[in-house]
């Protein structure tokens, strides 16, 4: 059996590992994870009686085209159903992006510290990928665009960065767009944006009003916690959105994340208070890494990227014998871990283990 040349040896991606997994490895009890930004307070509660009132329907195919959900999205956005698609996370938006735009020859734009999974989809369809080192943890944007040949299709950026957490600003974003020709598409992968505070974080909406290139990325898997359910989806001009559709396949999303994402873009209250609580344990990791001597960009999601002044990996390793689950292993930042902020409890467990494993390494007295 012969695959694709381009997917030979392209790595798999590597999720935060599991917490039962873990258990069964170290023999421990209780573990916390704080890999993969999940949402520490769950979900809504209207989410939740939304899928089971959905169980009724668990032998009939869910709508194809999300029809409820986009109504209830193009309401809360105010924008038009056809500037929207949906996905199995905003993942499958840019599988469906690469796939849509991108062959071999081409090339596609994006930060060297990023969300891997532009990379990876850009490399299964032959793409070249072209990859700015970031400035100070944020994207180089006049870099990114001093990059830009006739092959380029796609400028990513992922604004907050995954997984620095570092933001480009309103200013900086309105003129990098500006000045992006108009048949590369902008997309502005923002997984994050129900937990930026920062008010000078960009409006991105009001872009596409103007630039028919951009196209948005969001998703319910952070701040509404239905990461299980694999719910994102793309806003855009109606044609770029009409042109992604055409690789799209049927029922790509179910019934149960479908219901979900309706009660929760509904209930405030959750999202709020999740924003709240965010902010709080922001705060805390701050003081506790000041206090430690570590350094950390500043976040704007709800995770954080410190430097640990201890190889990456022994940081990992030491805070997961202590049952703590972080993300390590970053190629351009190889003393930093990064940590999701968690509840309060979780957030002081770590900060516990995470002084232990510096200790034991002789990095803090």
């Amino acid at each position: 059996m012969q695959p694709k040349q381009t997917i030979v040896n392209l790595p798999v991606y590597q999720p935060g590992k599991p917490i039962d997994e873990v258990k069964r490895e170290l023999g421990l009890k209780d573990v916390i994870k704080l890999a993969s930004n999940e949402n520490p307070f769950g979900s809504s509660e209207h989410a939740k009686a939304a899928i089971k009132h959905e169980l009724e329907q668990i032998s009939i195919y869910p709508d194809s085209f999300s029809t409820e959900l986009a109504g209830a999205v193009a309401d809360y956005l105010s924008v038009e159903r056809n500037q929207l698609i949906f996905g199995a996370g905003s993942d499958e938006v840019i599988l469906m992006l690469a796939r849509a735009f991108l062959s071999p020859g081409d090339e596609t734009i994006m930060a060297d510290e990023t969300f891997s999974q532009y990379k990876h989809n850009a490399v299964i369809e032959g793409a070249t990928t072209v990859e700015v080192p970031l400035k100070e943890g944020t994207h180089d944007l006049d870099a990114m665009l001093a990059k830009i040949t006739d092959r380029t299709k796609i400028i990513w950026v992922c604004n907050p960065n995954n997984p620095t957490g570092t933001i480009v600003r309103e200013d900086e974003l309105a003129a990098f767009v500006r000045q992006v020709p108009d048949n590369i598409i902008v997309a502005l992968d923002e997984a994050y944006y129900e937990y930026v505070t920062d008010e000078e974080y960009p409006d991105s909406l009001s872009l596409l009003k103007n630039f028919k290139n951009v196209i948005l990325l969001r998703t319910f898997s952070k701040i509404y916690g239905l990461a299980s359910l694999r719910i994102g989806y793309g806003v855009g001009h109606p044609d770029l959105i009409r042109m992604v559709n055409q690789v799209r396949e049927p029922f790509n999303t179910t019934r149960f994340a479908q219901a979900a994402a309706v009660a929760s873009l509904a209930d405030t209250d959750f999202l709020n208070s999740c924003r709240a609580r965010n902010a709080e344990g922001k705060a805390y990791l701050y003081g506790q890494f000041d206090r430690l001597g570590l350094r950390y960009y500043e976040a704007h999601g709800n995770f954080i990227m410190v430097d640990v002044k201890l190889e990456s990996g022994k940081a990992f390793d030491g805070l997961l014998r202590r049952g703590i689950i972080s993300r390590a292993r970053w190629k351009h930042h190889p003393t930093y871990i990064r940590i999701t902020i968690g509840s309060q409890e979780q957030n002081e467990a770590f900060v516990a283990a995470l002084e232990a494993v510096l200790v034991e390494a002789a990095v803090l007295g």
